[in-house]
């Protein structure tokens, strides 16, 4: 296993960003869908690494934080329209 391929540093700058955007999540709504987009993102490196689990807990985790995303900002979101 190569410790610098390509898969696993888009890994590791997606869990990094991940991060970030887990940290300001309460701070501006825009950052729960950020975190959802990120998530997709370690989904697919975990699916493309061989670790299914963490692929699937991943997209679970995506559809919770864009979820929360619509839920927090319906009434906003109803304006805009």
């Amino acid at each position: 296993m190569e410790i610098f391929s390509a898969l696993n540093i888009f890994g590791s700058i997606d869990l990094a960003v991940m991060l970030l955007f887990y940290i300001y999540e309460n701070s501006r709504p825009i950052y729960s869908v950020l975190f959802g987009i990120t998530c997709i993102g370690s989904s697919a490196y975990g699916f493309l690494s061989g670790t299914w689990p963490f692929g699937v807990i991943e997209l679970v985790w995506a559809v919770f934080s864009i979820k929360k995303f619509f839920t927090r900002n319906k009434k906003t979101l109803g304006n805009i329209s």
